[in-house]
């Protein structure tokens, strides 16, 4: 099986380079940038045959003394090498270039015009993926301001600086852009030149082979022992449920679902049919509201919420595993993604930056049991969209798969300042009407509004507004809604609306929720804003 190996630098796009080639059908193993490039690591999985590398991006400078340096062994591998942002800058500045700080940065959808190569060759089987001009994603704020030697411009951006190079003599390139995000045009058709034109690469990997490689690892490390899934209900949880369920015996997978008080409208019921029909046998759901309620009095911090809750989640886990009489042999099991651990600065390497914490992630008792060797994250190297085709495969529900992403904290974290019970029912009912409405909206291509959305949910903000109701003055909360489009939640793009939905949805909501007395739409883009608020 062919297979690339991407060094990781810490860019917060990393594993969607590596989602993307899996999605082209060839296997994809990313290791830290500072790896030692021994035989192991590059044989990696037995019959695997290491066709190309590429160097990721980073938030670091090469010229900075925390940038990561990859052993100089590559350049002499004689593979093919694609640099991607801080992946060119590093083997520009490796090779003899210079890279040096931008007056104004580049960032964002930048255009790009590709030179007509001279000849034949690999560089014209790479350039084959480009449109010769396109928009590409950039995040930057170094520049290569003297090519290496036997390095050439290819491309240049719009700005005035290289955006695409090549070797004369060796299959080595690179691009001052990111291919792997959906706003770069034809990224995934430049990726794929680089993967088969020049590094001559044969489809052979697929979903089902990531199932049967998980699921036989699974039973390798978890043998007899219990197995203790800490559940949600949403799609992440749900598919790492139905994967256990798959996998081991129902007998020794415990499913904990935690009523917190902080989850969407009739969650509670949603998730015990769902687990059930699943084959479930042992499902406890924890009951403990006031609990959570009270771990978040006062607290108006978002990291501070989510540390709360996360600390509590873990606190009254361990005290339920006394209660179950779990031996000390259990494991604990989590639906982490991976956008949860880069987040978190937990990707593959130790040059990530954190985000934000994840409380299956941050939690300083889930770091504690993550060193003892404890934890199960079985989908900790997808994106949600993977996980969704997973699931698929697993024969979950579409209407369970099609969910939106909620975040582990819930409403503690759409809830900006403090969390009261009175501000989550008012949340709890008003995005409830909000999804309701986008489940039977049509868009003006006859799919459901809820189905052409990535994530949708609506934020109680810390503040209320004067307003009217028949002739007395209202004083009210104000809610924003937001609605974004993403194919794996690193980047994302505000949602249309029509108008007229937007209006209704709104008349709606005031109308009915006597609390609410104003609602915005959020128009942000990520990057800058995250897709939740806190």
């Amino acid at each position: 099986m062919d297979k690339i190996l991407i060094l990781d630098f810490g860019s917060q796009t990393t594993q969607l380079i590596g989602r993307r080639i899996r999605d082209l059908g060839i296997y994809t193993e990313i290791v830290p940038g500072d790896t030692v490039l021994e035989e192991a690591v590059l044989t990696g999985i037995a019959g695997s045959t290491l066709r190309g590398i590429i160097l990721s991006g980073s938030p670091e400078s090469v010229y900075a003394p925390e940038g990561a340096v990859p052993d100089q062994r590559v350049y002499a591998l004689g593979l093919p090498l694609l640099g991607i942002c801080y992946g060119l800058q590093r083997m520009t500045a490796d090779q003899g270039g210079l890279v040096e700080p931008l007056p104004k940065r580049e960032y964002g959808r930048i255009g790009v015009t590709i030179k007509a190569p001279e000849g034949e060759g690999v560089i014209r089987r790479f350039l084959a993926g480009f449109d010769k001009t396109f928009t590409a994603w950039m995040s930057h704020g170094d520049t290569l301001t003297r090519l290496a030697p036997g390095f050439r411009e290819y491309g240049i951006s719009d700005t005035g600086y290289p955006a695409v190079v090549g070797h004369d003599e060796k299959p080595w390139f690179g691009l001052q852009f990111h291919p792997e995000v959906t706003h770069t045009e034809r990224g995934s058709e430049i990726l794929a030149a680089f993967v088969f034109g020049v590094c001559g690469c044969t489809k052979s990997w697929t979903m089902e082979q990531y199932v049967e490689e998980v699921s036989a690892s699974l039973q390798n490390r978890v043998g007899t022992n219990p197995v203790l899934l800490l559940i949600s209900g949403g799609v992440d949880s749900t598919v790492a449920g139905a994967l256990l369920l798959k996998t081991l015996n129902a007998d020794q997978v415990h499913l904990m679902y935690m009523d917190t008080g902080l989850m969407r409208k009739d969650e509670t019921k949603t998730v015990k049919t769902a687990l059930e029909r699943l084959g479930a046998k042992h499902l406890h759901i924890i009951r403990c509201e006031e609990e959570f309620l009270g771990a978040l009095k006062g607290l108006d911090d978002p990291e501070a919420k989510r540390k709360a809750v996360g600390d509590l989640f873990i606190t009254v886990q361990e005290r339920e595993v006394v209660r179950l009489g779990l031996p000390d042999s259990y494991f604990l099991a989590q639906g982490t993604l991976y956008t949860d651990l880069i987040e978190s600065g937990k990707g593959v390497g130790k040059k990530a930056h954190l985000i934000k914490s994840h409380h299956n992630v941050g939690s300083p008792l889930v770091d504690s049991k993550r060193r003892a060797g404890r934890i199960i994250e079985p989908l900790d190297r997808l994106y949600k969209d993977e996980v969704r085709r997973l699931g698929r495969i697993l024969g979950i529900d579409e209407e369970v798969v099609r969910r939106h992403p909620f975040p582990g904290p819930g409403l503690a974290v759409r809830i900006l300042g403090e969390v009261t019970k009175e501000k989550c029912d008012i949340l709890r009912d008003a995005d409830a009407i909000y999804i309701e409405e986008l489940k039977k909206r049509l868009s003006p291509a006859g799919e459901r509004l809820y189905d052409e959305i990535w994530q949708a949910f609506a934020v109680l903000l810390p503040i209320r507004s004067v307003g009217v109701a028949g002739d007395a003055r209202k004083y009210g909360w104000v809610l924003a809604l937001r609605a974004i489009v993403s194919a794996d939640g690193m980047t994302a793009d505000v949602y249309p609306f029509p108008v007229k939905d937007l209006l209704e949805i709104s008349t709606r909501i005031t109308n009915t929720i006597k609390d609410v007395g104003r609602v915005t739409y959020d128009i942000s883009s990520k990057p800058p804003a995250t897709i939740e608020w806190e």
